[in-house]
C-alpha cells in the first residue's frame, strides 16, 4: 500500500501552512518524513537544503506531537531543563515556558497536568532550540477555548519573526483562520493547495436562502410553482423549506437570486461554502 504518492511540497519561510486530509491520507507519514523518523521509498526530502535528520540535530526543525515525549514524575520546570541539556544551545527555560504560557504551573508534576497543559509543556520543549521550522501534529488537542486562541496568537507572533509553521489539525476553524496556506491531501497525494479562500471557492455551489411570500395574498399553489421554477434552474442541487425560509444549493447563485427577487422574497442571503465543506468535497473519493 502506498501511503504518500508522488506528493510535492516546496514551503516558504516565514509560511503558516495547514497540512489536512482525511485519516489514512499520508499525512503522518509525510510529517514522519520531515522529522527523519522514516524515509521514502522513491523521491528525496530536504529541510534547508539538508537531510531531515540533520537539520533536526542542528536544531533548526522541532515538532509537537499528540502525544509522548514527558516524564510523569518529573516537574514541568525540570522537564523543560533536562531537555534543554540535549542541545548544543537553547533559549532560557523562563523564555519558553513564558511564551507557551505555562510559567504558573512550572512547578507542577507533569502527571497532575491536564491534556492541554501538557500539549503547552511539548510547545515549550519545541522552542527550547529556537527552531525556524515548527512541525505541528494536533497541537491543540486537549486545551480549551481559550488556550487554544492563545496557542495560535503565539504561533502567529512566532512567524512574524520568520519562523515557518507546518501543523495538521482536525480543527478546521484553526486551519481556516490562522493559516496562510492550506495543503489538502488525499490518497497520499495533494489534491488543493492555496489560501483558504480559494479553496473554499473550489467548491463551486453556493448555498441561497431567502424569506418566501407568506401572505394572505400569494397562494399556496404559487409558492409551490415558484419552487418548481427554482427547481428547473441550472445548477441546483438541493432546495429545502422550513416554515416560511428557503434554503437551497446552487452553483448559479446569480440566477437563483434574480427569480427570488422577482417574486418578492425577502431576507436574501448568499453565502460560500466552509472550508469543511470543500475539505469534504475535494477529499472524497472520486472527487
Amino acid at each position: 500500500m502506498t501511503a504518500v504518492d508522488g506528493l510535492n511540497l516546496d514551503i516558504r519561510p516565514g509560511e503558516v501552512v495547514a497540512f489536512l486530509g482525511p485519516n489514512g491520507a499520508g499525512k503522518t507519514t509525510t510529517i514522519d518524513m520531515l522529522l527523519g523518523l522514516g524515509r521514502p521509498d522513491d523521491g528525496s526530502v530536504e529541510i534547508f537544503g539538508m537531510p531531515p535528520r540533520r537539520a533536526v540535530a542542528l536544531g533548526l526543525v522541532s515538532s509537537v506531537m499528540q502525544t509522548g515525549g514527558l516524564l510523569d514524575d518529573l516537574t514541568v520546570r525540570e522537564t523543560v531543563d533536562y531537555t534543554s541539556a540535549i542541545f548544543a544551545s537553547s533559549l532560557d527555560t523562563d523564555l519558553v515556558l513564558e511564551r507557551a504560557g505555562i510559567t504558573d504551573i512550572a512547578d507542577s508534576v507533569v502527571k497532575k497536568c491536564s491534556g492541554g497543559q501538557k500539549q503547552r509543556l511539548r510547545f515549550a520543549m519545541a522552542l527550547l532550540p529556537d527552531p525556524a521550522l515548527i512541525v505541528l501534529d494536533e497541537p491543540t488537542t486537549g486545551m480549551d477555548v481559550t488556550g487554544r486562541r492563545d496557542f495560535w496568537h503565539q504561533m502567529r507572533a512566532d512567524a512574524l519573526t520568520g519562523k515557518t509553521i507546518l501543523f495538521a489539525t482536525h480543527y478546521l476553524e484553526e486551519a481556516d483562520e490562522f493559516a496562510d496556506r492550506v495543503v489538502l491531501v488525499a490518497d497520499g497525494r495533494v489534491v488543493a493547495d492555496g489560501p483558504a479562500h480559494e479553496i473554499r471557492g473550489m467548491t463551486a455551489a453556493k448555498t441561497v436562502s431567502a424569506t418566501l411570500p407568506m401572505t394572505d395574498d400569494t397562494t399556496e399553489s404559487g409558492v409551490n410553482d415558484l419552487l418548481d421554477r427554482l427547481g428547473g434552474l441550472a445548477g441546483v442541487e438541493s432546495i429545502d423549506v422550513a416554515a416560511k425560509r428557503l434554503k437551497m444549493r446552487t452553483t448559479d447563485s446569480d440566477a437563483a437570486a434574480k427569480m427570488l427577487f422577482e417574486n418578492a422574497c425577502t431576507d436574501l442571503e448568499i453565502t460560500s461554502h466552509s472550508l469543511e465543506d470543500a475539505f469534504i468535497s475535494l477529499t472524497s473519493k472520486g472527487a
